[in-house]
């Protein structure tokens, strides 16, 4: 991942990662089970989470369908 990006982007991966913690949390899912759900790696769930990954578009649509929310709800 490029060191170069704006110190913005870090905090913004890392309010996407809370949002998707919450609702994950709100739909009372695991990170394993929404890892299995969604054939996302659990360590990539967790880093997802922790705003450490930059996750691609297909993931965060299959962790929005799992979790039962429209896209728009886990980007803001």
């Amino acid at each position: 991942m490029p060191r170069d990006l704006p110190n913005w982007t870090y905090d913004r991966r890392r309010e996407l990662g809370d949002r998707i913690r919450d609702l994950r949390l709100h739909a009372n899912l695991t990170q394993e089970v929404l890892a299995e759900m969604t054939g996302i790696d659990r360590r990539t769930v967790q880093r997802i989470e922790r705003g450490t990954s930059d996750p691609p578009y297909s993931s965060l649509l299959l962790i929005a369908d799992v979790i039962g929310v429209p896209l728009s709800d886990l980007v803001g």
